[in-house]
């Protein structure tokens, strides 16, 4: 594997829909309600992929200090971890693409204000501060917070607010289930590397209350993005936002399909559940666009 590739890799690709999902459906949200520009909307999108793609190469960074990724953990393999990228290299792009997302967050704070500079400061210290720093959320127990609150309200809403300039119970109700199922994928990589994290004294939820509590997670977060939507159609009446349901199916075959998986096999079950939340998103912001084009 070439350079390149190698830092494609550490950018973890199948984390990227968690970062994709909130500003594709804020934008759709906000384009219910008003004509919406394009370039709000891709400063949006590239802050928060830069966000993701830090927070990823931090944590592979920080993991491996800590001790977290070892010979014995069964996820793809970590590119510092392996030799595969120095970790001096890996911190260093990361502040880098982390110094990068606050330069394009100054672009939106010059259109919607100074409030928008005290939100991406706030999502880049908590990017960094998921595995790094004094007191790593990741290792309290602390990361399903943060990917809940950051990768799905905070970016739904902010993109929304944005675009339009106030926030609404409807973003709201359409972020939750974004960063619910965001979670999801979290869960299944802790439910994965519960050993190993137990080793390293990473406190994870999956380490501090077993398999069976992330089996129970799993399924109540499926359940609540869906109840959270079912929510946000009966305020709206936007119904065309029900084309999200036709990934209850799916769904409900991932959670029966975590009962069953076990070892490298999870690292495909991980795969699944990111592809859920795209699909979720796409249908859900698709459903919205039709709604805005009929208005």
């Amino acid at each position: 594997m070439g350079p390149l590739a190698n830092w494609i890799a550490a950018s973890r690709p199948k984390t990227l829909p968690a970062a994709i999902a909130p500003v594709l459906v804020g934008s759709a949200e906000a384009a219910r309600q008003n004509d919406i520009e394009t370039w709000p909307v891709f400063t949006c999108l590239v802050f928060a992929l830069l966000i993701q793609i830090a927070t990823n190469m931090a944590n592979d960074y920080f993991d491996y200090i800590r001790g977290a990724d070892t010979e014995e953990r069964i996820g793809p393999e970590r590119l510092v971890s392996s030799g595969r990228i120095l970790p001096k290299a890996m911190i260093r792009v990361a502040v880098g693409l982390f110094s990068l997302a606050f330069f394009v967050g100054l672009t939106m704070v010059s259109y919607r204000g100074g409030e928008m500079l005290i939100v991406g400061i706030v999502a880049i210290v908590f990017g960094y501060g998921y595995t790094g720093g004094p007191y790593p959320l990741a290792y309290h127990g602390l990361g399903d917070v943060f990917v809940v609150f950051f990768f799905g309200i905070v970016a739904t809403v902010g993109t929304y607010y944005v675009i339009v300039g106030e926030v609404t119970s409807s973003a709201f109700l359409l972020g939750l289930p974004l960063g619910l199922l965001a979670n999801n994928i979290l869960v299944v990589n802790n439910y994965r590397d519960l050993e190993t994290d137990e080793t390293a004294g990473k406190r994870t939820l999956v380490v501090r209350f077993g398999r069976g509590f992330a089996r129970r997670q799993y399924l109540l977060q499926l359940v609540t993005a869906f109840l959270s939507v079912s929510i946000y159609l009966g305020m709206t009446q936007n119904f065309w936002a029900a084309l999200v349901f036709l990934m209850i199916p799916v769904g409900a075959g991932l959670v029966v399909a975590l009962r069953k998986t076990e070892g490298v096999a999870l690292n495909q079950l991980l795969g699944k559940t990111a592809r859920l939340l795209l699909l979720f998103s796409i249908l859900l912001a698709g459903g919205i666009f039709i709604s805005a084009i009929g208005n």
